[in-house]
This record gives C-alpha cells, sequence and structure tokens, in this order.
C-alpha cells in the first residue's frame, strides 16, 4: 500500500511538472506569436497607409487586407523569411496620389519600385530612415519639391533613380557620401544649381544633366 502511496504521489507530481511545462511553452509561443503580428502589423499598416493615399484605377492593390497578420501575402510585396517586407514592386501600375511618410516604417525594405505612374507631391523626408534600402526607383512620375538631404542616410543605396519628374532645387551636397552608389539619374527635372562632382558622381557624365538644369555650375565652385 506504501509503495503505491508514494508511486501515485510521483505521478501526480510528474503531471503537475508536465502541465507547468506546457503552460510555459504556451506562454513563450504566445508571446512570440505576439512580437511577430505586431511587427507584421505594423509593415502593414504602413503600407496600408500608401494604398489610402493612391488612386489604383486597375485594382492592383486589391490583395492588399489590413486585416491580415501581415502583409507578406499581398501581391507585390516581396518579405525575408521573418515576414519582414523587402520590395515593394508596383513599377508601371497606373496609380497616382501621393507618397506618404509611413514608408519609412519599412526598416528592412531594400528595393522600393514605383517608377512609371503618375503620383504626385514630394518624397517624403522619412524615406531616410530606410537603411536597408538598396534601390530607389521613382522616375517617370510626377513628382515635385526637392530632394530630400535625407536621403544621404540611406548607406547601403547602389541606384537612385528620380529622374523624370518634376523636381527643384539642387542636388544635395550629402548625396556624395553614398560610396555605394553606381547609378544616379536626376535628368528631366527642373533642378537648378550644381552639380557634384566627386563621390559617386565621379564618373557620372554631366550630359544627363545639361539639359534639365538652370545656371549650371560645376560643384567644384562650392
Amino acid at each position: 500500500m506504501a509503495a503505491a502511496a508514494a508511486a501515485a504521489e510521483a505521478a501526480v507530481q510528474w503531471l503537475s511538472v508536465c502541465i507547468t511545462f506546457s503552460i510555459s511553452l504556451i506562454i513563450i509561443i504566445g508571446s512570440s506569436s505576439l512580437v511577430a503580428v505586431a511587427s507584421g502589423n505594423s509593415e502593414g499598416d504602413a503600407l496600408y497607409a500608401l494604398r489610402r493615399s493612391l488612386s489604383d484605377p486597375d485594382n492592383v492593390l486589391q490583395s492588399w487586407d489590413p486585416t491580415l497578420v501581415n502583409p507578406c501575402t499581398w501581391f507585390h510585396i516581396t518579405c525575408n523569411q521573418d515576414n519582414r517586407v523587402t520590395r515593394l514592386d508596383l513599377g508601371n501600375s497606373n496609380l497616382s496620389g501621393r507618397l506618404v511618410p509611413e514608408l519609412g516604417k519599412l526598416e528592412h525594405l531594400q528595393y522600393l519600385e514605383l517608377y512609371k505612374n503618375n503620383i504626385q507631391g514630394t518624397i517624403p523626408v522619412e524615406l531616410g530612415n530606410l537603411k536597408s534600402l538598396i534601390s530607389l526607383d521613382l522616375y517617370n512620375n510626377n513628382i515635385s519639391g526637392k530632394i530630400p538631404p535625407s536621403l544621404a542616410k540611406l548607406k547601403s543605396l547602389v541606384f537612385l533613380r528620380l529622374n523624370d519628374n518634376r523636381l527643384t532645387g539642387q542636388i544635395p551636397r550629402e548625396l556624395v557620401g553614398i560610396s555605394s552608389l553606381k547609378v544616379v539619374d536626376v535628368s528631366s527635372n527642373d533642378l537648378c544649381g550644381t552639380i557634384p562632382t566627386s563621390g559617386p558622381f565621379e564618373h557620372i557624365p554631366l550630359n544627363k544633366y545639361v539639359s534639365s538644369f538652370c545656371n549650371l555650375l560645376l560643384a567644384s565652385l562650392l
């Protein structure tokens, strides 16, 4: 009888340990899931803010459902293995409207492709927060205003194509500090002032800008 009682007590203790472990495991998994959901929703909210700002006559953004856990199942969106948005591919999509500052929250974004649309307004300074950005392609739109100096914070940027818009002002001198830049095109805008000739601009032919610049001066005169 004593042996049976001891065995029963041991079984109860073991069952208690198993239940405690299971509850702890559920809490850990649940917490991780909440973190993933919160992260995904943050990026989804940023992208949905862009959708609300754009006119989409061809319904290319129809799959952008803000009620989903994250935007990785949306068309024209690419994510990494951690379900973080790395690409936004909406080039030549017949979109109009404005860019939104919320785009600056996509901290893992590497490619922002919005070329050949009819996007108006200015380039949000918050795009300078996209530290992982490799390619910024906004060419062939109707974007106005100045090129934000904040883009100089994009230290991973390789391609910067802003040509064929209505941008004004100068090319920010700060851009010469992006050593990774290989392609820069700001032609066919209404830019004025000096053209940088150092850093990534050193090997770019000046005829890329002459047709669109007023009061053309070389940066060496600065």
